[in-house]
């Protein structure tokens, strides 16, 4: 495969995307991961319902569960985890980022650098 994995997901984020599936009116295959300007840190990620894959997106997969990522975001993306997480304080889809040089405080938005591709293409000849 010569393709990059972009990104992966939890046992929990996959089961939390079927639920939201689920409840949706909308006949959606999926949900959408992509990055806007936004927020304090200067990036902030969207996740929509995804009726259907679009050209050039990357799907990931997981027990059943389906995320396309948006073409724009894959470089800032890859090697992320995509989690599903409850707290006394919040719950949501929390993004494991090792893209990710800076956040603000409240963790709606990111600074957010390229990922380098030929370290991760060095480091997955090495591995």
């Amino acid at each position: 495969m010569g393709r990059f994995t972009v990104m992966s997901m939890t046992s929990a984020a996959a089961e939390r995307i079927k639920g939201i599936l689920a409840a949706s009116d909308m006949a959606a295959q999926g949900v959408r991961v992509g990055i806007k300007k936004g927020g304090c840190a200067g990036m902030e990620y969207t996740i929509d319902l995804a009726g259907e894959g679009r050209a050039n997106e990357d799907v990931i997969e997981r027990d059943g569960a389906k995320v396309f990522v948006a073409p724009e975001a894959v470089l800032f993306l890859l090697g992320t985890e995509m989690d599903y997480e409850e707290t006394v304080l919040r719950s949501g889809f929390v993004f494991k980022n090792p893209n990710q040089t800076s956040a603000c405080g409240c963790g709606e938005s990111v600074e957010l650098k390229q990922a380098d591709l030929a370290a991760m293409a060095a480091a997955q000849q090495a591995g």
